[in-house]
């Protein structure tokens, strides 16, 4: 050891010789000391992530405020707290719960749809050229067209009740999660699948066990994707179905207080609307992306 201090010390020397402008002051080790520095509430506080998102949450809140009481027509934009008045009201007599369970069993039942039938058709893309081929041509068919285009003839196919729903919001739902679980599980690296069958997996279990967690964070995009794609169609669908069976969710909810001119409700329907997308976002996708991508660390 002493031996090898002495080499760096030489070698260093030299070095300084050869550039005379570098100046090093030799500390012997036990000098040196590790400095520890306590940090501030406010960057304690700042490392919180849902604190950070809390913040901006409230500065909007208070920008709305502000422009509303500037405003001073209810009629045009309604503030903040006469927005907040209207949805605990609609939560005190049962129409928003009312309205958000209407809407979410819809919804759960297309979302539900859409991912058995984009999981079925990247399984065939995944086993032939034909069904990839087939997945390719669907996708660029109908992965452009809005599903709420697609209602009036749902309507006319399946009447005026939930199947007409579902039906667009399979298509809204299938062909996101479809594209971006086939993109990932191209984008699987060759080692990794060689890796696998070393290891003697085959069939079921090399899909379960190296394609999905290595093609997850596609997958859970798509399944983001398709959410927001679904929980917009739902309540724009709803608007439309609503008006023509005199009933429905959210949509129906928002509808219905625009025409009584009851504007603070119709913000109370989209503040749920909206506080519905955050809890599922940040709650729901969140967990299963801690508890998945960031546990098994296949993204950084």
């Amino acid at each position: 050891m002493p031996e090898a201090v002495a080499r760096l010390k030489d070698i260093r020397r030299r070095m300084d010789d050869d550039r005379p402008e570098i100046h090093h002051d030799d500390t012997e080790a036990g000098e040196l000391t590790i400095i520890e520095q306590r940090l501030s509430g406010f960057e304690i506080l700042y490392r919180e992530a849902w604190l950070r998102k809390l913040v901006i949450l409230a500065v909007l809140a208070l920008i709305w405020e502000i422009y509303g009481r500037t405003l001073n027509n209810d009629l045009l934009f309604p503030t903040f707290s006469a927005t907040i008045l209207a949805f605990f009201t609609g939560l005190m007599d049962g129409t928003l719960p009312a309205a958000a369970w209407s809407s979410g069993k819809v919804l759960l039942m297309g979302y539900g749809l859409g991912i058995v039938l984009a999981a079925t058709l990247t399984a065939l893309a995944m086993a032939s050229r034909i069904g990839t081929d087939f997945l390719e041509t669907m996708t660029s068919m109908f992965n452009p067209l809005p599903a709420i285009a697609l209602l009036p003839l749902a309507l006319i196919w399946f009447g005026l009740g939930n199947a007409s729903l579902v039906f667009v919001l399979v298509h809204s739902v299938t062909w996101a999660i479809a594209l971006n679980t086939h993109s990932g599980f191209l984008g699987v690296s060759r080692t990794l699948k060689m890796v696998g069958r070393n290891y003697g997996l085959r069939g079921p279990a090399f899909i379960m066990k190296i394609l999905i967690p290595a093609a997850f964070p596609s997958i859970l995009t798509g399944l983001k994707i398709g959410w927001a794609f679904a929980w917009r169609t739902l309540i724009a669908a709803e608007l439309v179905f609503g008006v023509s069976s005199g009933s429905g969710g959210l949509g129906w909810f928002i509808f219905e207080n625009k025409n009584m001119l009851d504007i603070p409700k119709v913000f109370a329907g989209l503040l749920t609307v909206i506080i519905i997308g955050l809890v599922v976002e940040n709650l729901i996708f969140r967990t299963i992306e801690r508890r998945t991508i960031e546990r098994w660390g296949v993204q950084h």
